[in-house]
């Protein structure tokens, strides 16, 4: 799948400058009730992926399948009635909830849609769901800003659970939240998906949420996918560059160990997306960067079972 942005110049006639590639071909599958955690710096594209998936963003190209159909160009008529089974998390809860409607209204807006529901089902409804996140059905007539975030944004993932969805899209759903409340509806979120059979793709740029949280996790830089694996394999015997650089900078709850830790720091900035790196997009930033690097794109290839890495130099590395 891409999804590319064209950057357009000139005051009087538009002219296309250029094409950001935020996501620039990337191959995954999700499994049915699983999580998949996807993970990488801010830019790397890891939100449009979501939002590409969710179709609030139409891909350039490549397709979207979901339960065997192609969903890349539905019309919007068309893909009304699979909005019931995708539905998304969205990261600021601050800003996804409409300040000038209550908490009934927002949470049974989806409800409302499918118009299958009478007005007293679609009350219950709703509040069987907030008691389903943590809330009270009291608070259907509150408004969002007498909520803490933490609250909103259970009732954003009340929102998203209206319709029983079959994969829910987390963009980052607790990174806006205090780190007392990160767990909080980390464990919510395992519970729901406990409970009601969910499949996640839980975007985030925290590795030790992703840890907790996931079955499998991705890592992508600029745009493309770097390396995939099950949660241990990723963990505990990573063979990216980058993914070796991400998780060298997690903190570790043991002084002694975090001490004697080598940290990664990787050399100059991400290079934008606009024009990215030919070949292997990390080759300026790696240590391990040869001549091949420069010149040919590394495949991801699964090299041991279930562990895909596209490098032409993948190592394991001992990050104590």
């Amino acid at each position: 799948m891409k999804v590319h942005f064209p950057v357009t110049s000139g005051a009087l006639v538009a002219r296309q400058a250029g094409v950001v590639r935020a996501v620039d071909g990337l191959n995954f599958t999700i499994r049915a009730g699983e999580t998949l955690g996807l993970v990488g710096e801010s830019g790397s594209g890891k939100s449009t992926t979501g939002r590409a998936i969710a179709r609030l963003l139409e891909p350039t190209g490549g397709t979207v399948e979901f339960a065997g159909r192609d969903i890349t160009h539905l019309s919007a008529r068309a893909m009304r009635p699979l909005r019931r089974d995708i539905q998304m998390i969205f990261q600021d809860p601050y800003t996804s909830l409409n300040p000038r409607h209550t908490v009934g209204a927002i949470v049974s807006a989806p409800l409302k849609l499918a118009g299958n529901l009478s007005r007293g089902e679609v009350r219950n409804r709703v509040g069987d769901l907030l008691e389903m996140v943590g809330l009270s059905p009291e608070h259907l007539n509150r408004y969002p800003h007498e909520f803490s975030g933490g609250q909103r944004q259970r009732i954003g993932i009340a929102r998203a659970l209206a319709t029983h969805p079959q994969l829910v899209i987390a963009d980052e759903p607790v990174s806006a939240l205090d780190v007392s409340v990160r767990a909080q509806v980390v464990n919510l979120l395992g519970d729901l998906q406990s409970t009601l059979g969910l499949t996640y793709l839980f975007i985030a740029h925290d590795l030790s949420v992703v840890r907790h949280i996931s079955d499998r996790v991705a890592v992508m830089y600029l745009g493309t996918i770097v390396e995939m694996a099950d949660r241990t394999g990723m963990y505990e015997h990573p063979l990216h560059p980058y993914t070796h650089a991400l998780l060298s900078a997690v903190p570790v709850p043991d002084p002694a160990k975090q001490h004697r830790r080598e940290r990664i720091l990787l050399r100059g900035d991400p290079p934008t997306p606009l024009n990215p790196p030919r070949a292997c997009r990390f080759h300026p930033r790696c240590w391990k960067a040869q001549d091949i690097c420069r010149t040919e794109e590394p495949r991801l290839l699964e090299i041991q079972p279930g562990h895909q890495v596209a490098c032409h130099f993948p190592e394991e590395r001992e990050l104590v």
